[in-house]
C-alpha cells in the first residue's frame, strides 16, 4: 500500500474535511442534517480520492475525477453560505479557501501525472525507433 500521510495534498485535503466537520456543528438543526451531512460526506471523499490517486496506476483518470469533486465541494459550500448555514462569514471564507487551495494542488499533481505519462511514452517511442 502507498504512503500517502506525506503528502502537502493528503494534509489539505484532511485539514479541509476537519473544518467542514468544525463548521457543520454550528449549522442550524434544518442544515445541519441536509446540507451539513452532504458537505462532510463530500470533505471525506475529497480524502479519500486523495488516498485512492497515491495508489493508483492510472493516476490521471483519479485526478480528473478529483477535479470534478472538487467543483461539486465548491458549489455545495457556496450554497451553504448562500442559504445562510455557516454561523460565520470567516466559517465559509475559511472553507473556500481551502478547498480552492485544494484545487491548485490537484492540477499541479495533475501536470506532473502528465507530464510523466508523456515522457513515458515518449522514452517507449524512442526506445522502438531504436529497435525498429
Amino acid at each position: 500500500m502507498a504512503r500517502y500521510e506525506h503528502l502537502p495534498i493528503y494534509k489539505a485535503a484532511f485539514d479541509l474535511a476537519c473544518e467542514a466537520e468544525r463548521a457543520v456543528r454550528a449549522f442550524s438543526r434544518y442544515n445541519k442534517y441536509t446540507l451539513g451531512t452532504d458537505l462532510r460526506w463530500k470533505a471525506r471523499g475529497l480524502v479519500d480520492t486523495v488516498v485512492e490517486a497515491n495508489g493508483s496506476a492510472d493516476r490521471r483518470s483519479v485526478l480528473q475525477r478529483l477535479r470534478g469533486e472538487i467543483e461539486s465541494f465548491k458549489v455545495l459550500v457556496r450554497l451553504c453560505q448562500e442559504v445562510n448555514a455557516f454561523s460565520s462569514t470567516g466559517a465559509y471564507l475559511n472553507l473556500a479557501e481551502r478547498v480552492v487551495g485544494l484545487g491548485k494542488q490537484n492540477e499541479g499533481w495533475l501536470r506532473h501525472a502528465a507530464g510523466a505519462a508523456t515522457k513515458k511514452s515518449g522514452e517507449a517511442e524512442h526506445g522502438q525507433n531504436l529497435a525498429g
